[in-house]
């Protein structure tokens, strides 16, 4: 029972990690339409960023919140710059973006800091808190941070005027313009956004897989299978999306198909939700008239 329990904390900390990359997946989704391939690779070079900083010196909390403000500044710029002359290419196009602006950021993260794995510092303690022995005080932590963020940003969606102009502009873009919303910047915004929150998720699993290019690849996938699962339109059924397919890969891997073949669980909750419900559990059916 014991293991049990443990399998499922832990399980709530990983999969708060792929909620934070989830849900900045289906904000660029709910602004583009569209899949960001490359937002994996936004949140691993941010967290080569709070690397370096921690290295130059500052301390950790600082380090955060400092590469949570470059972070939003690269994300408006990339919009801006890359994503903002070809808005109204053909999906491709788009996609053909995102996957080059992937390879890009892995490449240069590879030449900069080297395909070396490093290690990377938790701001947590080593001991478990609380005197419990089911739960490291770096998976504790997580949860903590990824709650507090998630709360953070319910709040500035739903109580404050930019938030909600941003809602506006993601869920019908002409009606806000004829309401006097600047769409293009509130995408920009939504984008800095994400890449914000994406950092998040970076920072707090690299204590746990290590530091290097490659880092968030499979975390993308289950971030991808939760955004999927929960709806990709949907912010909330991202965030059930991610605990849930954290529980479910720490107990299916811990009982059933192993440690080795934990990646599958991804794969299989994509397929098997793209066959039985598109929408995903929380998301709404698009039907368009032709």
């Amino acid at each position: 029972m014991d293991t049990f329990i443990a399998q499922c904390l832990s399980g709530l900390a990983t999969g708060g990690i792929y909620a934070s990359l989830a849900l900045a997946l289906v904000m660029i989704h709910q602004a583009t339409r569209l899949v960001n391939f490359a937002q994996g690779e936004l949140a691993m070079f941010s967290t080569y960023i709070a690397w370096s900083l921690i290295q130059a010196g500052l301390p950790y909390w600082a380090a955060f919140f400092a590469t949570l403000a470059v972070s939003f500044a690269a994300g408006i710029v990339i919009e801006r710059v890359v994503l903002r002359p070809v808005q109204g290419a053909s999906p491709l196009a788009m996609v053909v973006v995102f996957i080059g602006l992937l390879v890009i950021l892995n490449s240069v993260a590879g030449w900069i800091y080297s395909y070396t794995v490093r290690p990377f510092p938790s701001p947590f303690p080593s001991e478990p808190l609380l005197g419990q022995h089911y739960i490291s005080s770096h998976d504790l932590g997580a949860i903590g941070v990824t709650l507090a963020m998630l709360l953070a940003i319910y709040a500035f969606f739903r109580f404050t005027p930019l938030g909600l102009a941003m809602r506006a502009a993601a869920q019908n873009p002409e009606s806000a313009r004829l309401a006097g919303i600047r769409v293009g910047w509130m995408r920009a915004l939504g984008w800095g956004l994400a890449c914000a929150i994406g950092a998040v998720a970076g920072m707090m699993v690299a204590p746990i897989v290590f530091l290097d290019p490659n880092m968030m690849a499979g975390v993308l996938l289950y971030a991808f299978a939760a955004a999927l699962l929960g709806g990709i339109d949907n912010p909330f059924g991202a965030v059930f999306g991610g605990f849930f397919v954290g529980v479910l890969e720490n107990l299916l891997g811990a009982y059933v198909i192993g440690q080795e073949l934990k990646l599958t669980v991804a794969l299989v909750v994509i397929v098997a939700v793209l066959v039985v419900k598109p929408a995903g559990l929380f998301g709404r059916a698009m039907v368009r008239r032709v």
